[in-house]
């Protein structure tokens, strides 16, 4: 057996791109033999698949799932919509959410998770590989409630468990759980549309509430008026900024004048027991990801190139 070395995985990773694992499984494979190894890569898609990944993925789908009180959101990037609105694309998001959920949004758990004869990790390599372009598994986040129930929405659909923005809502109570879990679907929906930030105005980030307060008091001053009267101007300020970004103190979507916090104190009456939001997660498709523009020079020559 040929005796590979560190600085032969290197040089192999510098020329395919591939990882340093799959770099050296190559490697093994082909006794030693670098142009093997790079033909080996290759045919396994995996070099195809590394020299894609410098491209941007924000296109995609996120995937939901809910069972008995728990529930997952998975987000799986792609490079285009067109991608996105692939069938082999969809049912790997909708397999790998359903297997999500089995690991408690535990991503790493996730990606080694068995999936039609491999792993997760591999089946998406392959998927790559297939389709030709860059798609990654990018977040996931769980979330459960005892006692309660759970429920999930998914805003422009492309299935009822995918599409481009998913929801959670978890409510805590002894209520009736279809009840409760109709009522949470209701307020996923919310939170689809009004993108809170946190629940309650002690869970927004600190640096986020400052950086705001700072914005709002340089407005405020600007208008002239003295220090003590702009410091009661920001009382209001501040106000209408968790009114627009606290859960519990924006106001129901759906009839346009109930606040969230005394939509669920009244559920709560209406089902005979109290309700309380424990939680929500919101994802929405490439948020947070740069698009880079494509270069118009690469895009002559690509289409030069395919004639």
């Amino acid at each position: 057996m040929a005796n590979i070395t560190a600085t032969m995985v290197k040089d192999l990773r510098d020329k395919t791109g591939a990882g340093m694992m799959d770099c050296k499984n190559a490697l093994n494979e082909t006794e030693g033999d670098m142009e093997a190894a790079i033909d080996w890569l290759r045919k396994k898609g995996i070099s195809k698949a590394a020299k894609k990944a410098g491209r941007a993925a924000a296109e995609g789908l996120v995937g939901v799932a809910v069972d008995d009180g728990a529930g997952v959101l998975l987000e799986v990037n792609a490079e285009t919509d067109f991608v996105a609105r692939n069938e082999e694309f969809k049912e790997f998001v909708k397999t790998a959410t359903a297997l999500a959920l089995k690991q408690g949004g535990d991503l790493e758990k996730l990606l080694g998770h068995p999936m039609g004869g491999t792993t997760v990790q591999q089946t998406l390599t392959e998927l790559v590989a297939k389709i030709g372009e860059n798609m990654s598994i990018r977040r996931a986040a769980a979330i459960s409630v005892d006692p309660g129930a759970v429920a999930a929405y998914v805003h422009n659909a492309a299935s009822p468990e995918l599409g481009k923005i998913g929801v959670l809502v978890a409510l805590k109570s002894t209520a009736d759980k279809d009840k409760l879990a109709a009522l949470a679907k209701q307020i996923a929906m919310h939170v689809a549309a009004a993108a809170p930030l946190a629940l309650t105005v002690e869970h927004l980030d600190k640096a986020v509430v400052e950086r705001e307060y700072a914005i709002q008091k340089d407005l405020a001053l600007q208008s002239g008026k003295p220090e003590a009267v702009v410091e009661k101007m920001m009382e209001g300020r501040m106000r209408k900024y968790y009114e627009e970004t606290v859960l519990l103190q924006q106001t129901f979507v759906i009839d346009g004048e109930t606040q969230i916090a005394k939509l669920v104190e009244k559920a709560g009456k209406d089902l005979g027991a109290p309700v309380s939001i424990d939680g929500f997660v919101r994802f929405q498709v490439g948020e947070g990801i740069e698009k880079a523009d494509a270069d118009f020079a690469d895009e002559v020559a690509q289409m030069a190139g395919n004639r």
